[in-house]
């Protein structure tokens, strides 16, 4: 399991986690239930400009739903290279995970590495064949790839911006966005990831 997601052992949670587990449990299912009533609109496309510090979520008309302030980490220059470098990639990505447990309120993770990515692992002796080969089978199934590889990887967009001044390298909004964005967002929406 990835380092970000809570334990499911209720004993290991505090009261205080709990509430905020149910809570955010609960604003899931209304969203979710209200956007099926109405027709709300479903993000198709999501866009994080880096040097803005900007999340954008689109509609399936192009259009622009709504823009959320965002965090990166604590790197902010480059693309990510390397495990603990601190950076948030650059690139196009997919949502390959979606947490509702989230240490970081909700969570959606990213498919970082991506192709491109390792190719550049693979060609700078990052990382192995065989790891290689395992990323791009990832991408090619839809699947969640190897996040244990010397590029890092458990890339997500998260709550609890308002806790921290930089990521890890994860893109990081408020709660009350990533409440927002989390029933919008489907496996596979896209990601793009710009300087």
């Amino acid at each position: 399991m990835p380092d970000a997601l809570l334990r499911c052992d209720p004993s290991a949670r505090s009261a205080d986690d709990l509430v905020k587990a149910l809570r955010a449990m609960a604003w899931v299912v209304l969203a979710i239930a209200l956007g099926r009533l109405t027709g709300g609109p479903m993000v198709t496309r999501i866009v994080v400009s880096k040097s803005q510090g900007l999340l954008t979520a689109y509609g399936a008309d192009g259009r622009v739903l709504k823009s959320f302030p965002a965090i990166i980490g604590h790197q902010p220059s480059g693309t990510k290279m390397r495990e603990g470098d601190e950076r948030t990639p650059e690139g196009a990505y997919t949502v390959c995970f979606k947490n509702p447990q989230s240490r970081f309120h909700l969570s959606l993770g990213l498919s970082y590495p991506n192709v491109a990515d390792a190719a550049r692992g693979l060609r700078e002796g990052s990382i192995t064949q065989l790891e290689y080969r395992q990323i791009v089978e990832a991408h090619d199934a839809g699947r969640v790839p190897p996040w244990k590889t010397a590029l890092g990887g458990e890339i997500f967009i998260h709550g609890g911006m308002e806790e921290r001044e930089g990521t890890a390298g994860c893109v990081a909004i408020s709660d009350e966005a990533i409440e927002e964005l989390f029933p919008q967002i489907t496996l596979g929406t896209p990601v793009v990831i710009e300087p």
